[in-house]
C-alpha cells in the first residue's frame, strides 16, 4: 500500500476545506477514494487499522488547525492571556477569561468520547456506504438547525445573541457575545462535536446547529465553532504524532509535507471565506449539497 503525490494533493486541499465547511471531511475523505476506485480506494483505506493514510491524516489535521491558529490568532492571544489571568487572580471576570474557560469546559465532551470511541467509529463505520448514509443525515441536521432557529426568532427575537450591539471591532465584540454563553449551553454546543466522529457528520456544521439553537446568530455561530475546532483538531493531531515517525510514516514523508501544506492552504481561505460568507447567509446550500451528494453517492456505491 503507498500514497502517490497526486492523491496527497488532492485529498490534502480536500481536508483543509471540507473541515472547515459544515460537509464534513472524513466523510469526503471516505467517499472520494471509493468513488474514484482503483488504487485510489487501496491507497486511502480509512477503516484499515494499519495503514499509511492514517499518518497522512494526522498531518492534515495538525495543518488545519495550524490555519486556524494563523486566522485567529488575535482572538488566541486575548483567550489565552484571560485563561492565564484568571489562573493568577484565582477568578474569572473579564469576557476574555469566561471564553477561555468557556471553551476547555466545552470540549471535555468531545475530548473523553473521542479517546473512547474514536479508534471503533473509524473502523466499523469508516466504510463509503455508512459514510454517505452520514453524509445525507448531516444535510438534514443542517436543514432542522436552520428551521429550529427560523421558529425561535419568530417567538423571540431578543433571544439573538448576535442582536446586541457593541462599540467594538467586530471580532472583539463576536467574543463578547460568544462569552455570554451560559456554562451548560456552551457544554452543549461542544458536546456536539461528539458526533462527528461518525464518519459523514460534519464537526463545523453540527456546533453551528447547536450554537443556532441556543440563540447565536450565524456568524457568531461560525465563530465559536471554528475557536472550538481548534484545540480539538490540534490536540487530536498531537496525540497521533508518533504514526508520523512510526512504521506508518515510513516511505511518505514527503506526502504528508506536501499533502498538509495543501490542506493548510484550502484552510486558512476556507475559513477566510466562511467567516464572511455566514455575515449574511445560511446553512441551508451546504444542507441541500450533503443530502444530494450522500444520496448520490450511496445509490452509486449500492448499485454498480
Amino acid at each position: 500500500m503507498s500514497l502517490s503525490y497526486p492523491e496527497a494533493i488532492v485529498i490534502g486541499a480536500l481536508q483543509g476545506v471540507s473541515e472547515l465547511f459544515p460537509i464534513s471531511s472524513l466523510g469526503h475523505s471516505v467517499l472520494i477514494p471509493a468513488l474514484v476506485g482503483g488504487q485510489w480506494a487501496k491507497d486511502l483505506d480509512v477503516s484499515a487499522p494499519e495503514s499509511p493514510y492514517l499518518a497522512f491524516i494526522v498531518g492534515l489535521h495538525v495543518a488545519t488547525a495550524l490555519a486556524l491558529l494563523l486566522f485567529f490568532w488575535r482572538d488566541w492571544v486575548r483567550i489565552i492571556g484571560g485563561f492565564f489571568s484568571s489562573v493568577r487572580h484565582r477568578k474569572i471576570e473579564t469576557p476574555d477569561e469566561r471564553l477561555a474557560w468557556l471553551l476547555i469546559v466545552a470540549t471535555i465532551p468531545v475530548g473523553i468520547a473521542g479517546l473512547a470511541l474514536e479508534h471503533t467509529f473509524r473502523t466499523v463505520l469508516g466504510k463509503p456506504e455508512p459514510a454517505a448514509l452520514f453524509l445525507a443525515a448531516n444535510g438534514a441536521v443542517l436543514y432542522a438547525g436552520e428551521l429550529l432557529r427560523r421558529r425561535a426568532a419568530k417567538r423571540d427575537d431578543t433571544a439573538v445573541i448576535a442582536s446586541e450591539a457593541e462599540d467594538l471591532p467586530p471580532d472583539q465584540a463576536s467574543d463578547r457575545r460568544l462569552a455570554r454563553l451560559g456554562w451548560i449551553e456552551g457544554t452543549l454546543i461542544g458536546a456536539a462535536e461528539i458526533l462527528a466522529l461518525l464518519p459523514g457528520i460534519s464537526r463545523s456544521g453540527v456546533t453551528m446547529v447547536a450554537g443556532l439553537t441556543r440563540g447565536l446568530s450565524h456568524q457568531d455561530a461560525a465563530r465559536f465553532s471554528f475557536l472550538l475546532a481548534t484545540p480539538v483538531i490540534l490536540a487530536a493531531g498531537a496525540l497521533k504524532i508518533p504514526d508520523l515517525t512510526g512504521p506508518l510514516g515510513n516511505g511518505i514523508h514527503g506526502q504528508i509535507l506536501v499533502g498538509s501544506l495543501c490542506s493548510f492552504v484550502g484552510a486558512y481561505l476556507a475559513v477566510r471565506f466562511l467567516v464572511r460568507y455566514f455575515e449574511t447567509r445560511t446553512l441551508t446550500p451546504f444542507a441541500i449539497y450533503c443530502a444530494v451528494a450522500g444520496l448520490g453517492s450511496f445509490a452509486y456505491l449500492t448499485l454498480t
